[in-house]
This record gives structure tokens, C-alpha cells and sequence, in this order.
């Protein structure tokens, strides 16, 4: 057993213990083409461009109950009982990685916070080839190249798209990936599509995906400064939705604006359920971490709730958990359930939902075997990987830090 080394803020990504654990060396192989976007091993739990957003339920600021967002009719949902077991590891030896991508073909990118590079991981041997650095990225305490996702056009145009830390905000660029240059050249010069997003030492957001619409969103932080998330005209503590080109989309909830949702501390976590309703995984500060439903216009909250509040005009969270069992950071979508990856928690959740209600209290698995998680991503039908975070400066790295483990679940 192994114990994490130095306390934190709570509901900040502070570390924790967790139990030795033995891998099998099993290569991810036969993953086929990709989309970008419970037991442990040894057994018990522990619309188009330009057109409206997908799975929008209701209009911005729609009142649901409790201040939630518009109840779903009914849905048959998962066994409120789920299963995860790890099936290997995809790579090892990873520094600081935060944001994956997988490839056609199945191999994968990843990138490295701290070191600002974006390296390769090919399917079956595991093997790590850099493919190049990110120019500008100023990494330091929870900034550095952050997020990182697939062109929806990939195949066509090679644009690889990241949200990185600068010396003076938080940007999104888009770089060409030419795989017939030389390792660790194969990447073109950052073309910049969105800039000015606040930047701090915390709470600097960073996941960004493609949704089922084809539009590029960017969860992101309020750097400590818990105003910016009230502020319509900040950039901070938002959801944000854009063109590849990171332009405002008509259907926006105002008219040249990329502002989403607001009222958020922390957004790490996006993803689509298999009815295009967006979700999102929120730091707590001192009570509750978050999972909610993302409404266009709609208000969750921070700094005036936390958690589930009742508040007239705030949305409340699908689902809250105490912030030294969660701290969540990537999402995912599969077997009809939201995985939640947890940084201070140590654990991977599952959230079983029919429609937009949870059909069970969230159930957690692999509880202090792999210590801190980053980013959970579905490989369509069972299979997810998840990737680690102990070399990230609070956690406490072992020989194979870190790591992308292969999951199956239900």
C-alpha cells in the first residue's frame, strides 16, 4: 500500500491512498475504426453547422423542478448494478497525460500537460513515439496543455485540435498532423481559433470535444476569481460553444457570443448520451462535486450554490458526491451510464441514467488500485480507457506511471 503525500484544498486535485497494484501487460488491439469525441479486477464494486444544439430539452433558463433542468419523459434505463473490469493497459510510462484522442486504426494521441507535447500510441505494442510539441504552452499548477480532440473532418483534413495555458490566457489552436514527416515533427505551426480565455495557477477548465452537431465545445474555470462565473461577458467558470473556426453558432443562447452555460467553477468533463444530451463533470470547493445536465442560457449555480441548492433560476446537479470521494475531471458516455474519472477520489463512477433521471445512486469502482484518474473515453459499445494522473505533482508515481488502462463495462 502507498499513500499520497501532501493534503489540499478540498475539491481541488489533491491526492489521496492508494493500493499497489499488479498489471497485466495486454495490448489494446483490434479497436477498429473510432469515434473522437461494477467489479475491479478482482471482483465486487468498490443538428448541423450553424443549426440548434443537440438534445436540447428545453429553451434557455427553463424551469425544471427543484431548479433543474425540464424533466425527460419516461426511458427504460441500465441494471441499476454495473460491472468494470480492466482488461490491460493501452500505454505506460506516461508523464503528466491529459487529454486523448483515438485515432482511425486505433492507435492514440495523447497529450502531456506539463511537457506541452502530444505523442503516439500505437495499438498492440503499446510502443510511445512524440509526434511534436505545442509551441506557447506555459504549463504551471493545473495549466499546460490541456484538452485534445479530433477534427470531426479528420480524415480529410489531419487538423488536431488542443486548449492550452500561455503566458496570458487559455487558447484553443488547431495543428495539421503529417505523419510522413519525421518523429517529433510532425506537427504544422498553430493555427489559433479562440483566445482570451482566463488563465490561473487553478481552475483552468481544459476539456474540449466535438459534439454530435459537429460544433466545438470547451469546458473552462474561473481561475479562482468566483465571480467570472456570473459574468456573462467572461470567458470564465463557462461552457462554450463554437465553429472549428471559433466563431459563435446561431442557436447560441446570445447572438455573438460562444457562452453556453455559465455558473460553473471547473468544467473538465464533457459528453453526449446517446440522445445528444450534453453533460458535464463540475469541481466542488468544499462540500460537492457535480454531474449536470447542460441546458442552453441556463445558470448552475456558482458561486451562489453548490450542489443541490433549490434555488429559483439555478440549475441543480443530476448527481453530487463529497469532494474527497470525486474531484472529477473526463467523462464518458457507455452501456447507458455516465463514467466519471476521479482525481482526488481515486475511483471511477458510474452514474446509471434512463433518459435525464439517474435510475440508481452512483456506484464507484477500482477505489485506491490505480490512484489519481484523469480522462475517461468511450470506444463505442463496452470498452472505455482510462487514463491516470499521478505524475501530475499530486500524486504519488510508482515504476509504469502513467498509465491508459483498457476497460470493459456494463
Amino acid at each position: 500500500m502507498r499513500y499520497g503525500s501532501s493534503p489540499g484544498q478540498a475539491g481541488c486535485e489533491v491526492p489521496g491512498a492508494r493500493r499497489l497494484s499488479v498489471l497485466a501487460a495486454v495490448a489494446l488491439a483490434g479497436c477498429g475504426a473510432l469515434l473522437v469525441a461494477g467489479c475491479s479486477p478482482g471482483g465486487g464494486p468498490d443538428t448541423g453547422r450553424g443549426g440548434s444544439p443537440p438534445g436540447t430539452a428545453a429553451g434557455p433558463g427553463s424551469p425544471g423542478p427543484s431548479g433543474s433542468g425540464a424533466a425527460s419523459p419516461p426511458a427504460s434505463g441500465p441494471p441499476a448494478k454495473g460491472a468494470v473490469t480492466v482488461t490491460g493497459e493501452a500505454a505506460k510510462g506516461l508523464e503528466s497525460p491529459w487529454g486523448v484522442a483515438p485515432l482511425p486504426g486505433g492507435d492514440l494521441l495523447v497529450a502531456s500537460r506539463d511537457k506541452g507535447t502530444i505523442s503516439r500510441v500505437a495499438a498492440g505494442s503499446g510502443a510511445v513515439t512524440a509526434i511534436g510539441e505545442v509551441p506557447g504552452v506555459d504549463p504551471g499548477g493545473e495549466g499546460g496543455l490541456l484538452g485534445l480532440a479530433l477534427s470531426p473532418d479528420f480524415a480529410s483534413d489531419r487538423l488536431v485540435y488542443v486548449y492550452f495555458t500561455t503566458a496570458s490566457d487559455n487558447r484553443i489552436a488547431r495543428l495539421r498532423y503529417d505523419e510522413q514527416r519525421p518523429p517529433g515533427q510532425q506537427l504544422g505551426a498553430p493555427d489559433t481559433v479562440f483566445r482570451g480565455i482566463p488563465k490561473g495557477l487553478i481552475h483552468n477548465g481544459g476539456r474540449i470535444a466535438f459534439g454530435p452537431d459537429k460544433m466545438l465545445y470547451a469546458g473552462t474555470g474561473e481561475t479562482g476569481v468566483t465571480g467570472l462565473a456570473q459574468d456573462k461577458k467572461s470567458l470564465g467558470g463557462k461552457i462554450l460553444r463554437m465553429t472549428p473556426d471559433g466563431d459563435p453558432v446561431h442557436g447560441n443562447p446570445e447572438a455573438d457570443s460562444v457562452v453556453y452555460s455559465y455558473g460553473h467553477r471547473n468544467v473538465q468533463g464533457l459528453a453526449w448520451d446517446k440522445d445528444k444530451r450534453l453533460w458535464a463533470a463540475e469541481f466542488g470547493q468544499n462540500t460537492w462535486d457535480e454531474l449536470n445536465l447542460i441546458e442552453p442560457g441556463a445558470n448552475y449555480g456558482w458561486p451562489e450554490a453548490e450542489g443541490k441548492a433549490g434555488k429559483p433560476g439555478l440549475r441543480d446537479p443530476v448527481a453530487v458526491w463529497r469532494t474527497d470521494e470525486a474531484s472529477p475531471s473526463g467523462i464518458a458516455w457507455a452501456e447507458g451510464s455516465v463514467w466519471m474519472a476521479g482525481l482526488k477520489g481515486e475511483r471511477l463512477w458510474r452514474i446509471p441514467l434512463a433518459g435525464a433521471e439517474p435510475v440508481a445512486e452512483p456506484e464507484a469502482f477500482l477505489g485506491d488500485k490505480y490512484g489519481r484518474l484523469r480522462t475517461v473515453v468511450s470506444l463505442g459499445g463496452d470498452r472505455l480507457l482510462l487514463v491516470t494522473s499521478e505524475t501530475d505533482g499530486r500524486g504519488s508515481p510508482e515504476a509504469g506511471d502513467d498509465r491508459i488502462l483498457t476497460l470493459t463495462v456494463r
